[in-house]
């Protein structure tokens, strides 16, 4: 008698990404109710049991999908629009175009893009700070896709969604109330923008509510050395140094980039258990510098990796992360800084970890969700696969991945989307930007 389960991925080389590094060759992963029930030999698979779906990935290597860490998905709208320019210089444009272009219909519309643009790439869920997190929940909702968000607290004047500050707590509130019981696989989670955007005071409350119901807390910290300047000037503190002071480090903060850190930093984060999200294409591509992650990495700090968003790095590739982190920490002179699997694990398990969801997500083991990539080993550029870790390090690259799966639900199989409509996701984005109202607002397929 052989057991009935609702997927089975089979024959290609199985990457679990656990702590041992296991490579199943010529393996299988079963999957039942969104839940990976077993992994192994495809041929045990095969004949313990009998699935609804099938996947042959021969000539694959199977492995867990990639995890965003830090990014702000419905920024494709402003894709191409602030490039070759500072970090400020960035967040002076930014910030005046969403406070005349978001809305809920306009964040939903570049949200579909972003999602189809990571499904495409293998990632399989983000952390997304940004405006109107709602419009974006209910967009990767329609499309299956995991979304780790929330309310966003920014003091700046106009906020985007209109929300006063001092209203925001209030709303906030409701939010986090209003997830109990949430998708299995995610977490309440709250966004404070930075130091230099918030008080003091301002942090330590959100960061009281966050802690009241059990909420991720994630903002941005020593993205480059004028940021910190500007905090320290203003508060007497740089910017690690004031969420230290204020108690809000932890093992439930992440801090995206911390690029500019002193030695001292580096022995709190790693004291108090705070992760960071790395962003080593927009930090480039801004001239902020290069976060110390070997540093990081070497004091126990969890890493995991974020593309940030798509008009500071033009792209949601977690791949091409995965092979800058791999190669920027050599530029010092050490090849073995950040090694293949150290990079490919920050964009999957350590990514998990980072945002407190190692135990349900970013590794290929039984009772994880089924959160899967299957990668076409079939090119050129990819043979012979000596190294899985290399493989995907250093040659593999987003177009390379050809079927995703989602809580064990295929999103895109054999490069086809099954949940979104692609070319009127995209013409939907092109008639907003043009400033034309499309034919067909929705995207998400029946």
């Amino acid at each position: 008698m052989t057991e009935h389960i609702d997927l089975l991925v089979r024959g290609g080389d199985v990457l679990t990404v656990d702590d041992a590094g296991t490579v199943v060759r010529g393996g299988a992963v079963g999957v039942r109710d969104g839940v990976i029930v077993a992994v192994g030999p495809a041929e045990e698979l095969r004949a313990r049991y009998t699935a609804d779906q099938d996947i042959d990935a021969e000539g694959c290597l199977v492995l867990p999908g990639f995890v965003n860490a830090h990014t702000h998905l419905a920024m494709t709208l402003l894709r191409g629009r602030a490039d070759d320019v500072t970090l400020q210089g960035f967040l002076e444009r930014v910030l005046t175009w969403e406070a005349e272009l978001l809305s809920p219909k306009n964040v939903a519309a570049a949200v579909r893009v972003a999602i189809a643009e990571g499904v495409r790439a293998g990632v399989t869920s983000a952390l997304d700070m940004y405006w109107f997190h709602g419009a974006a929940e209910q967009a990767a909702r329609e499309a299956g896709w995991r979304l780790h968000t929330g309310p966003t607290f920014m003091d700046v004047p106009g906020p985007a969604d209109g929300i006063a500050y001092e209203d925001r707590l209030g709303w906030a509130r409701q939010d986090l109330a209003a997830r109990a019981g949430a998708r299995p696989g995610t977490r309440p989670v709250l966004f404070a923008h930075s130091t230099y955007t918030l008080a003091p005071d301002q942090l330590t409350e959100i960061a009281a509510l966050a802690r009241e119901f059990g909420a991720l807390l994630h903002l941005h910290a020593a993205e480059n050395a004028t940021e910190v300047a500007t905090v320290e000037v203003r508060h007497g503190k740089r910017p690690v140094e004031l969420l230290d002071s204020l108690g809000l480090l932890g093992p439930d903060l992440l801090l995206a980039h911390a690029v500019d850190l002193t030695g001292p930093e580096i022995a709190a984060l790693a004291r108090t258990g705070t992760a960071v999200a790395h962003c080593p294409v927009s930090n480039l591509k801004l001239g902020c510098g290069i976060a110390p992650v070997p540093r990081l990495l070497s004091a126990g700090v969890t890493v995991g990796l974020g593309t940030d968003g798509a008009v500071s790095s033009n792209t949601l590739d977690m791949l091409g992360a995965v092979r800058q982190a791999a190669l920027v920490h050599k530029a010092a002179g050490d090849p073995t800084a950040v090694g293949a699997e150290q990079a490919v694990r920050m964009a999957t398990i350590e990514g998990a970890r980072a945002l407190g969801l190692g135990d349900h997500l970013g590794s290929l083991e039984a009772g994880k969700r089924a959160d899967l990539i299957v990668l076409d080993l079939n090119a050129p550029h990819l043979r012979p696969l000596h190294d899985p870790w290399s493989t995907l390090a250093y040659a593999a690259h987003s177009a390379d991945v050809r079927d995703t799966v989602v809580d064990g639900r295929v999103l895109m199989r054999e490069r086809a989307l099954t949940t979104l409509d692609e070319p009127t996701v995209l013409a939907d984005l092109e008639a907003l930007v043009r400033g034309t109202r499309p034919e067909h607002s929705s995207a998400a397929l029946v």
